[in-house]
């Protein structure tokens, strides 16, 4: 397969799909998608807030930010397209993968708080979707994943901007303290850093597992499941 031009790359899911969007569509759709989930609702929440990781991966394409920005044009679209599948598959009425499940199920649950919607929605993108997407990426263009080792690691910078954006704007106010008490309990089980540095070991488990098909396929099996563990955990009740 020919390599694409910058932001010509593919929403893959299980496959490599023959006809692929750009990162401006992409945004154009996240867009497009916000005005209708309700308020409140906890998979709006998560998306407004990856809207605002994908445009600023774009602004950084076009600046230099990355060493490699057709290769990380590409991995943005795959990314993303893996968190879209799920919001088709729930709107179609289809079950989401176990890694999504406990966000869709659990979106209006009123004593859960906007900032558990927000993490878990980033647990189950980064730590099940991303690995797979950049196996995904790499198959696209033809490479060896372990090459976009750096610039992976230069999306912690922004991954880390915005996560710290969201938890000053939703952790409640100094007068709710018995809630942001419970809810740093709950939150204190996830990190980041420590999401996207076991996403790379994923990474360089499956790629190492790439002639072994069968244990492959368990290993990701084994992740879906304990990556919505996690989210469900994570979406612990604080309140009523």
């Amino acid at each position: 397969m020919k390599p694409p031009c910058r932001g010509e790359v593919g929403t893959l899911t299980d496959a490599v799909a023959p006809e692929v969007p750009t990162v401006d569509q992409v945004i154009a759709r996240m867009r497009a998608l916000a005005p209708g989930f309700p308020a409140g609702d906890g998979v709006g929440v998560f998306h407004r807030m990856y809207l605002t990781v994908t445009e600023l991966v774009h602004d950084r394409l076009a600046a230099a930010y990355f060493a490699d920005p057709d290769a990380m044009a590409a991995l943005d679209v795959v990314f993303a397209g893996r968190y879209l599948a799920a919001v088709d598959a729930d709107a179609a009425g289809r079950p989401t993968r176990p890694c999504w499940r406990p966000l869709f199920e659990l979106r209006r649950h009123p004593g859960i708080h906007p900032l558990q919607f927000a993490l878990a929605g980033m647990n189950a993108h980064i730590e099940h979707d991303l690995p797979l997407a950049v196996l995904d990426t790499a198959r696209l263009l033809g490479r060896d994943p372990l090459s976009f080792e750096a610039d992976y690691h230069r999306i912690n910078d922004l991954l880390a901007q915005v996560e710290a954006q969201v938890r000053e704007e939703l952790l409640p106010e100094p007068e709710s303290a018995k809630a942001a008490e419970a809810l740093l309990h709950v939150l204190d089980v996830w990190s980041i850093d420590r999401a996207r540095g076991a996403a790379w070991a994923t990474v360089q488990v499956l790629h190492g597992l790439r002639d072994a098909p069968l244990a492959a396929a368990a290993l990701v099996s084994a992740l879906d499941d304990s990556v919505g563990m996690v989210s469900r955990a994570l979406l612990t009740p604080i309140g009523s």
